[in-house]
């Protein structure tokens, strides 16, 4: 097992501690609840509302659930990786999921609420637009055959315990 599957990164930026982890998982559907909870724990330490909470958890579930089904297929190839970097600096959250997938033909149209590439899957169209809703702040960038990367920014709560130590 590579020993670089999980990375936590912790520094100081003036006065405000940087958290940062890296979590490399692979492309399967199961994992989809294990990168929610491990944003979910990420973020617990600044004492998020549970609304904060299930908007983080939502948002990394569709980001991560969009990796596997549109960027590699859902072929359920463990070979296949997702990418989840989470980052806090005070109390802001960023979370970016990427994958190295068949990357995205037109990211506006991608992001149209309703619209899917997937019709047969009966999927709905709609991770992106929810993406929108529960973070404060979503960037899209893909190449097609290169893969998505999927940057999100939520402010959490109103202060951080690690700031109220100091």
């Amino acid at each position: 097992m590579d020993s670089k599957m999980i990375e936590v990164i912790e520094k100081q930026s003036g006065n405000k501690t940087i958290n940062k982890i890296r979590l490399e998982f692979a492309a399967v559907s199961d994992n989809e609840s294990f990168a929610r909870m491990v944003a979910a724990a990420f973020i617990a330490p600044l004492n998020p509302t549970l609304e904060e909470m299930s908007d983080v958890k939502t948002a990394v579930s569709e980001a991560v659930t969009n990796a596997v089904i549109h960027g590699y297929e859902n072929r359920n190839n463990p070979e296949d990786r997702v990418y989840m970097d989470c980052m806090l600096q005070g109390d802001v959250l960023e979370v970016v999921i990427s994958d190295r997938g068949v990357g995205i033909e037109n990211v506006q149209l991608a992001m149209e609420p309703l619209y899917t590439s997937k019709p047969e899957q009966d999927r709905s169209g709609m991770g992106f637009a929810f993406m929108e809703a529960f973070m404060d702040d979503l960037e899209v960038e893909s190449e097609a055959g290169c893969g998505t990367l999927v940057r999100m920014c939520k402010k959490i709560g109103v202060s951080s315990w690690i700031d109220s130590e100091e």
